[in-house]
């Protein structure tokens, strides 16, 4: 009787056993399937390690890839292949964010049930956010210089344009060496010294957190001494409020404005203004910045409240700031594949968390106006109703640019930033870089 009790038991136990293991295979068949079926030893859709079937359109259906037996088929024009290839891909998939490569499953119209079969042999179309049009003019725009340009719709979350270069022509000579810097998208990979930009950080903090900071003032005299360390601005701005010192980008004002909020309120802005965490986008992971904020060193800590130092940020993050500031706080999820539809665009994008309060947010909307208005010039972005903060970033000996903000039109909310390397300054390198997109988007959406 004990005999059958112990071999009853351990059938029980060896079905148990079988089960887990059908539940875990279910559950990773569910999960990574796709995965498995894509994998490059699948003949079927694959020649010559190439995937053989799938299409990528840009949001206006402008074909951007053709994946077909005989081959792979790019668009006609060279500018359009070079400035979207980031989005779309080489065909050896060394890009990690480009369609070809990151939305195999979506591509081959893999599915549970079917797996990769398909009648057609055709696979499906994907229907991209960019727009190629707009695309090729930040192409041009950054002028063959090493940079990035990201706009997207702060309302619905859709990434209008997404440009990093140096690029290559997919359907040229292409390198065999996955390390080139021609593969890497520095919107989404990249993590840069954000100089001046940061201080939309500084600032949110400062109007949350100091008290009457409506009545600081500052006398700046170019050099702004602290203990023994200059922290240099390009010309003495003389006596500055908190308004004023945003818009002629005071280091020495916004070094004292970080004193005062120290090191662990700066450490809870970066963390609140999403800066810190990576972002996920349709399946791709964007760099997570980073920052350090000593608690025993004021000097350091006042060049890292001014956007250098240590300070890292992605570009891909840091639009998606500019947007909650446009959206009342509100920070929305990006997305690359098309999905928008009227009900969409009317409730707005995935959430991805309240960023700032609405009485902050508000505020800074003001202040980037009035960078505007009192610096970069209204009649430079005639048409625009653009809120913006240039950024010079001292990295070494040289100087990078950055033009980061949003515009606030009904039918185009775009936020975009743009990154030059060894640009200067910002609002004259990558001011019109942003001006010369945002105007072909509007043209296009018309």
């Amino acid at each position: 009787m004990r005999k059958q009790e112990r071999r009853a038991l351990i059938c029980v136990l060896i079905a148990v056993v079988l089960l887990a293991g059908i539940g875990i295979f279910v559950a990773r068949f569910v999960k990574d399937g796709g995965k498995w079926a894509t994998f490059y030893g699948n003949s079927q859709i694959y020649t010559d390690g190439i995937l053989n079937r799938g299409t990528v359109t840009d949001r206006y259906d402008e074909m951007l890839l053709n994946c077909t037996e005989s081959g792979v088929e790019y668009n006609s024009d060279a500018t359009i292949r070079k400035a979207t290839v980031h989005a779309v891909g080489d065909p050896k998939g060394n890009i990690s964010s480009g369609a070809i490569n990151a939305f195999k499953s979506q591509l081959i119209g893999y599915d549970i049930i079917n797996g990769t079969y398909d009648t057609s042999a055709e696979g499906k179309k994907i229907q991209l956010t960019i727009d190629a049009k707009a695309n090729a003019v930040a192409y041009n725009a950054l002028g063959g210089r090493t940079g990035c340009v990201g706009v997207f719709n702060w309302k619905t979350g859709e990434i209008l344009s997404m440009v990093s270069t140096p690029s290559c022509d997919p359907a040229g000579s292409i390198s065999n060496d996955a390390e080139t810097s021609y593969y890497f998208n520095n919107f989404l990979q990249g993590a840069m010294t954000p100089g001046s930009t940061f201080k939309l950080v500084t600032s949110a903090a400062a109007i949350d957190k100091v008290d009457n900071i409506s009545s600081f003032s500052f006398d700046c005299d170019g050099n702004n001494e602290f203990k023994g360390t200059k922290l240099k601005d390009v010309s003495s701005h003389g006596h500055v409020d908190f308004r004023s010192a945003l818009a002629q980008s005071c280091n020495g004002a916004f070094g004292a404005i970080t004193r005062e909020l120290g090191a662990k309120t700066m450490e809870e802005y970066v963390e609140k203004c999403g800066l810190t965490e990576s972002i996920e986008i349709n399946g791709i992971d964007t760099q997570a910045g980073s920052f350090k904020f000593p608690d025993d060193d004021d000097v350091k800590l006042s060049w890292a409240g001014i956007g250098q130092a240590d300070d890292q940020v992605n570009p891909c993050a840091m639009m998606v700031y500019m947007g909650a500031i446009a959206n009342e706080g509100e920070a929305v999820h990006p997305t690359l594949i098309k999905s928008a539809t009227f009900v969409k665009e009317i409730t707005g994008g995935r959430p991805l968390g309240r960023y700032l309060s609405k009485d902050t947010a508000n505020e800074l909307r003001s202040m980037m106006k009035n960078n505007v208005e009192s610096n970069y010039g209204t009649s430079n972005y005639s048409g625009l109703d653009i809120y913006a903060k240039s950024g010079t970033a001292e990295v070494g000996d040289r100087s990078d640019s950055w033009f980061v903000g949003f515009i606030d039109n009904e039918d185009n909310p775009y936020a975009f930033v743009v990154w030059v390397k060894g640009g200067g300054f910002g609002s004259s390198t990558a001011g019109p870089v942003a001006k010369a997109v945002l105007n072909q988007l509007i043209s296009d959406n018309e």
